[in-house]
């Protein structure tokens, strides 16, 4: 038998129900929905995870077009699936948790006994943490941004290949490899011998369709060339960034871009002027170096000092 909260199968099953995690302001319960599936046949586990940021919403799409596909007679091993893990975020679309004003992606590998954030990832950490590998969804927010995959664990942790692998198998096409910020999932799970990526789908606000095709895609690429399904997955080449420069804007007024996302720029390329109301340019932006333009804000208007763009460093291919 596979069980996640109360969700039970039994081999070749499939079954969603609700793992909870604490109670809400009026005394109800709060759970997270669930699906665990139950291969037929022995093999691996992975675990899947969308909406750690309340606002984030393409894995959600990935989770409602991936379920009705899995056919657990069909599939080795089994798969544990979290739907919406932010669920206090989801509710307002906030991509931080509004009970404890906490990002719930730094909350890992959580407190049973803490927090509304550290509860969450406790309860979602205990459904990873034996699991042979795992995605957790994300994307760019409130901005503008390629599909990619990040591998946030290092470079020089034991388990990077596998995660890197992991990211190739996937095939978003982009890859950022930097370690990143404590309390990731990403960054906790290998530390207990689990690969795990983020697959960043897209950005921005809303329900990107072409992004959670993408998701999906990648998800199955994953299940085949793990063993979860029958069949054979040539993943392509990768375009690898291993750092950003990030650019704020020099001046108030309208960003317009001279770059695409996913365009290649060189140092002294303008990346974007900074015009007034009435169009006449205050400020030119240029790149600092080589690299590839990697996300940009979605609103033109900016305040001095404001966040605008990153362009994605280090570039190799693999």
């Amino acid at each position: 038998m596979t069980t996640l909260g109360t969700a039970t199968a039994a081999p070749g099953e499939q079954a969603v129900g609700r793992l909870p995690v604490g109670e809400a302001r009026d005394g109800s319960e709060v759970s997270l929905p669930v699906c665990v599936v139950n291969g037929e046949r022995d093999g691996k586990t992975l675990y899947v995870q969308a909406v750690s940021d309340g606002d984030e919403l393409n894995g959600l799409g990935v989770v409602q077009q991936l379920v009705p596909r899995l056919d657990p007679t069909q599939i080795a091993g089994e798969i544990r699936i979290v739907g919406i893990a932010n669920w206090y975020g989801f509710q307002i679309a906030e991509h931080r948790n509004p009970i404890d004003d906490t990002k719930l992606n730094r909350a890992y590998p959580g407190d049973e006994n803490g927090t509304a954030s550290e509860r969450i990832a406790a309860a979602t950490f205990s459904a990873a943490v034996d699991a042979d590998l795992a995605l957790d969804m994300h994307q760019g927010s409130t901005s503008r941004m390629i599909d990619e995959v990040r591998v946030r664990c290092g470079r020089r942790h034991r388990l990077h290949r596998d995660c890197l692998d992991l990211a190739k198998t996937f095939d978003a096409g982009h890859v950022l490899d930097q370690k990143g910020p404590d309390g990731q999932l990403a960054r906790a799970l290998p530390d207990e011998g689990v690969p795990v990526i983020d697959p960043e789908l897209g950005g921005s606000v809303g329900w990107d369709e072409e992004s959670i095709r993408l998701g999906v895609r990648g998800t199955m690429n994953v299940l085949t060339a793990y063993g979860f399904l029958d069949g054979n997955v040539t993943a392509g080449e990768q375009t690898r960034a291993g750092s950003f420069d990030q650019y704020g804007s020099p001046a108030g007024g309208l960003v317009d871009f001279h770059v695409e996302l996913g365009d290649e720029v060189s140092r002294g390329d303008t990346l974007f002027e900074v015009t007034d109301a009435f169009g006449t340019v205050k400020e030119t932006v240029t790149a600092d170096g080589d690299g590839l333009f990697w996300r940009s804000r979605r609103l033109p208007q900016i305040a001095t000092g404001e966040y605008v763009c990153s362009v994605g460093t280090d570039i190799d291919q693999y």
